[in-house]
């Protein structure tokens, strides 16, 4: 996991140096002048969108799950509120990803 949040925060790093700003506003009227960045670094927003699936075990990288694994794992251990607010979670988090996808290299 952690292998995919290093080259997330080097994409990041290496658009906020070409909008010379880490404000998303900023980088965004960056885009407004100009091309879009993702014309410009299509591979690194081919690379953040993959890392953003991978970040949020989405398929192809979610792992597939033997019987025993979802008898023991936390669809047992958390129930009703508790397993909807985790849910809720996981896709904030891929809501977090698809938007910060679109401000960083389509713009905004």
């Amino acid at each position: 996991m952690v292998s995919y949040e290093l080259s997330l925060g080097f994409l990041v790093i290496i658009v906020s140096f070409f909008a010379s700003s880490f404000n998303l506003q900023k980088i965004i009227e960056v885009q407004e002048n100009g091309a879009w960045l993702g014309v410009f670094f299509s591979f690194l927003a081919i690379i953040f969108f993959i890392c953003s699936l991978a970040e949020t075990n989405r398929h192809p990288f979610d792992l597939p799950e033997a019987e025993a694994e979802l008898v023991s794992g936390y669809n047992v251990e958390y129930s009703s509120m508790s397993f909807a607010l985790f849910s809720l979670g996981e896709y904030a988090n891929m809501l977090m990803m698809c938007s910060t996808n679109v401000v960083l290299f389509w713009g905004g």
